[in-house]
């Protein structure tokens, strides 16, 4: 068989087919999903200017706030590993290597997941503004023990179910603005680079077998608890390793799991079976980033077992396997308790985009630092449903007047204190971002060029204002910038707030229809001197979560926090 991985070096398999027909060996319906593996280090690197294509837009930098000269503004990530803020610095100059753990691909995913995948793509957005080449490698585990038991207990093939979710999970990344990786290998596209490694591991003199199972000694590995501080005497067998006597450790952890009844296995020099959970990640990143690179992501959850787990079997099979910066996001907890499928204390991503729209969920993840933890609640979703509606419904409302006047910016032609405004929520959103990605920094920092784009709008003094028009549009362009960035930028701003009318109506159990009755209900109340019965009306919606807005002519109506929420937050704080 073709060696497949070589220590630190390029890997060239372009001769190679992942076609699993020769490997797989029972009955049920197989995959026939490939993958190109490139054959350099690193994957999808081009040349190129910085400009980018975001989320179908064309983005430059524009030397604002960021490039300076030519060189790239610096960022500090939070390095697990040392346990404190570092420069990042690349090991190739301009280009980055980034590995993030993904799904385990036997149910719908929750908004943990969505949170650690919130946090990597505006790490990968960021890192492309900056104008860094960016291989983003993020995998799905699709051969496991849960997707087997999930697999059974519904009578299907494991790996059609795993591909079924696999899907599922992609639609609801697409909803939530995350931007495709370079590259989502799967586990069962990829076990010859895994039985590869083991093999090396073996070699190397790190793993042992029994009885067609392989395991990785812990034992040769003095390092071993580096990246979570846990000494291996604290390990407890049974959290997250099997139990097993057989095993000279019992903290040694399975390469290769023997063929059992029942489930998908492959032949391999060991027997028939199939990887355990940890090899995989160390195999893949392998393969497309080489053994050394730059930013390993996922929860911290993951830190241990799984990544540290990942470190020892890296450098096992290649002893200058080295990754630069381990980064990991918080939990998202519900009354303080970790949010998880084992827990059943979960809320899905369907079922929160179902009622809330899936921006205002992004945005909710955002408002809280990726390391720390977030509690989720009606009142924060409904918060950020608010929020996310005021920020459009102004960028909208300047779109429109814009679009009458057709006014192009420059910034060369506007007032010194629109310019001065402009300037400040640049230098925010570069220093917060660079500071460890401070998403909810700049997310305050929206507030004063919204107000300004408001008070050019709507006030008196702002409509007399000189180059009025240049203004709003100078505004609107710098605030539209960074929503790309941040990934909260909707295809259209009008689209986005009726689809948060539509949400904000379903949580209400209401229709338009009835809404705009109970504003022409109130306008005869209030026509007729009926002051108790309008007031009552405008309460009435206002605990559903409805806010009627009177203009000079009529009155409109926009989602809000229910008063009851409201109340209750107030009674918290």
């Amino acid at each position: 068989m073709l060696t497949l991985l070589r220590c630190c070096s390029p890997l060239n398999l372009s001769a190679l087919s992942l076609s699993r027909v020769s490997l797989l060996h029972f009955h049920i319906l197989k995959t026939s999903r490939n993958y190109s593996i490139k054959s350099t280090v690193r994957c999808a690197f081009s040349s190129g200017t910085s400009k980018h294509l975001i989320n179908g837009n064309n983005w430059a930098n524009d030397g604002d706030a960021v490039i300076k000269n030519g060189e790239i503004k610096e960022l500090w990530l939070y390095n697990t590993m040392s346990r404190q803020k570092e420069l990042f610095k690349p090991k190739v100059p301009g280009k980055v290597g980034m590995y993030v753990c993904g799904v385990t691909a036997y149910d719908l995913s929750h908004i943990g997941h969505a949170r650690a995948y919130v946090t990597f793509d505006v790490l990968y957005r960021y890192l492309k503004y900056l104008a860094y080449e960016v291989s983003y490698v993020r995998n799905f585990t699709d051969v496991d023990d849960k997707i087997i038991a999930r697999a059974n207990e519904l009578g299907e093939d494991p790996l059609c179910l795993s591909r079924h979710f696999c899907d599922e999970f992609l639609q609801d990344m697409a909803s939530l603005h995350c931007l495709p990786p370079s590259i989502e290998p799967r586990v069962s596209d990829h076990i010859p680079q895994i039985m590869d490694m083991i093999k090396q591991i073996i070699d190397n003199g790190y793993a042992y077998q029994l009885d067609g199972d392989v395991y990785f000694s812990v034992d040769r590995c003095p390092d071993y608890g580096q990246l979570s501080g846990r000494k291996l005497e604290d390990n407890r067998a049974g959290e997250r390793v099997a139990v097993d006597s057989r095993k000279r450790n019992p903290a040694d952890f399975a390469l290769w799991k023997s063929a059992k009844k029942g489930e998908p296995f492959w032949q391999s020099p060991w027997g028939p079976g199939r990887p355990g959970w940890h090899i995989e990640c160390s195999a893949m990143s392998a393969a497309y980033l080489s053994y050394s690179f730059d930013i390993h992501g996922g929860g911290m959850d993951l830190i241990f077992p799984h990544h540290e787990n990942e470190i020892v079997q890296s450098c096992a099979a290649c002893h200058d396997s080295n990754v630069s910066y381990w980064v990991h996001n918080g939990f998202v907890t519900i009354d303080s308790e970790k949010m998880s499928k084992s827990l059943g204390n979960f809320f899905t991503i369907r079922q929160v985009i179902d009622i809330y729209h899936p921006l205002a969920l992004r945005l909710f993840l955002m408002g809280t630092h990726y390391r720390s933890p977030i509690n989720y609640s009606d009142v924060q979703l409904e918060s950020a449903s608010e929020r996310i509606f005021y920020i459009y419904q102004t960028l909208h409302d300047c779109e429109d007047v814009l679009q009458q006047h057709g006014v192009a910016s420059d910034k060369d032609s506007i007032p010194d204190d629109t310019m001065n405004c402009i300037s400040k929520f640049q230098n925010d959103f570069a220093i917060s971002m660079s500071d460890d990605l401070h998403t909810p920094i700049v997310l305050a920092a929206l507030s004063d060029p919204l107000k300004s784009i408001n008070d050019l709008l709507h006030t008196r003094k702002g409509k007399k204002q000189k180059l009025r028009m240049e203004s709003l549009a100078a505004l609107e362009k710098t605030i539209r910038n960074v929503l790309i960035v941040l990934g909260l930028m909707p295809s259209s701003y009008l689209e986005a707030l009726q689809q948060l009318r539509e949400k904000a109506l379903k949580r209400a159990k209401l229709t338009e229809a009835e809404v705009l009755q109970k504003i022409d209900d109130r306008a005869t109340a209030r026509k007729n001197k009926e002051y108790e019965k309008s007031d009552a009306i405008r309460k009435e919606l206002a605990t559903r979560g409805i806010a009627l807005m009177d203009g000079t002519d009529n009155t409109t109506w926009r989602p809000t926090v229910p008063v009851a929420l409201q109340e209750e937050c107030a009674a918290a704080t």
